[in-house]
């Protein structure tokens, strides 16, 4: 075993139509399924669609960090 550890990151957007919370859920849930080793995440952007005057969907943008494999 390594004695560090080596990252990469990806910028991800994920969107709910019920909260920014539920729409950062989705896109980390979506991008494990293709992407190993997902260790943290930072939200760097936060917006919406908004419909007839209401919130229509969250959109929020993410950085997920996953680790090389072997570092």
């Amino acid at each position: 075993m390594s004695d560090h550890h080596t990252y990469k990151k990806i910028e991800i957007v994920g969107s709910s139509t019920k909260s920014t919370d539920d729409a950062i859920r989705n896109a980390i849930k979506q991008a494990s399924t293709s992407t190993r080793n997902l260790e943290w995440f930072e939200v760097t952007e936060t917006r919406g669609h908004i419909v007839d005057g209401d919130v229509g969907h969250f959109q929020v943008t993410l950085k997920i960090g996953f680790r090389i494999e072997n570092s």
